[in-house]
């Protein structure tokens, strides 16, 4: 069918619950699928909340041949280099979410690039235990930047703000700046922490699929997800498809619900349907 319209389709997966499994692995199956099926031609890649750096890991031995969306949509980067094709930045407003942050007694953890190097900073003696245990599972990570006080936080280009914390703290901040910048109020699907996650405005990524769709030719986009953080993307997505272990809100938006990331329903899916 495509070749009979001459439109090219992007094929843009999420990652956590949706391609990785359960225990943040690909298994074999997905793994093999994917290979055989993009070097049958089909154009795939995946968009995900991790950095470049924990995306490449927990996707080892999965060969991505175009740019990554990483970040919630905060960067397109290079598959092989992970150099930025796009990228979203905050601006000075960064000063009012620390201050009210700090105000209410909460310490994130800020992403920023310095030059051309990422990091990660944090007050580790103001840490929540839920904090401790996710930058424990970082550990011997490079970006990993822990620091003395609330104005070492921001060393570069601030791009991201992780919150890890109760529910009664974090709520009223993400109401207080859901309207001005891009913020994600969920549970994390491992450790079922409350996390509230803190980007430019700019950032989405529905955005970020439309300019990888620019930079690949695609003229249609078939996605698959299973978080809130989808949302936007399946709403600009030609058809999208939820995992049987989605959330309700993007079940019901979808085009249909197939089976979870436990049961390889991307795979399942794509070697049902792509034609090559």
């Amino acid at each position: 069918m495509e070749e009979l319209i001459g439109m090219k389709t992007l094929y843009l997966s999420d990652l956590d619950g949706t391609l990785l499994r359960s225990d943040e692995t690909i298994s074999d199956h997905t793994r093999e699928v994917i290979e055989r099926l993009t070097e049958s031609g089909m154009i795939f890649s995946y968009a995900t909340a991790r950095s470049f750096l924990t995306a490449r890991k927990v996707t080892k031995g999965l060969r991505a041949k175009i740019p990554l969306i990483v970040y919630n949509g905060a960067f397109v980067v290079d598959n092989v280099t992970g150099g930025i094709l796009y990228g979203n930045y905050f601006d000075d407003s960064v000063q009012e979410v620390l201050c009210e942050l700090f105000r209410n007694e909460i310490y994130p953890i800020v992403y920023s690039f310095a030059g051309h190097t990422e990091k990660f900073c944090y007050i580790r003696e103001k840490c929540t235990e839920g904090m401790k245990r996710f930058l424990d599972s970082r550990k011997g990570d490079v970006r990993n930047t822990p620091v003395a006080d609330t104005g070492e936080l921001i060393q570069g280009n601030c791009f991201y703000i992780t919150c890890i914390d109760e529910p009664d703290k974090l709520y009223p901040m993400y109401e207080r700046f859901r309207e001005q910048f891009h913020c994600v109020y969920e549970r994390d699907i491992y450790s079922r922490e409350q996390w509230l996650e803190i980007m430019p405005g700019t950032v989405s990524k529905a955005g970020a699929a439309a300019r990888l769709k620019e930079l690949t030719g695609c003229g249609r986009m078939v996605v698959f997800g299973d978080g809130k953080n989808d949302i936007e993307l399946f709403r600009m997505a030609d058809e999208c498809y939820a995992m049987a272990n989605a959330a309700d809100e993007l079940k019901k938006i979808a085009t249909a619900v197939i089976e979870g990331n436990d049961e390889d329903g991307v795979a399942k899916w794509l070697t049902r349907h792509f034609a090559g």
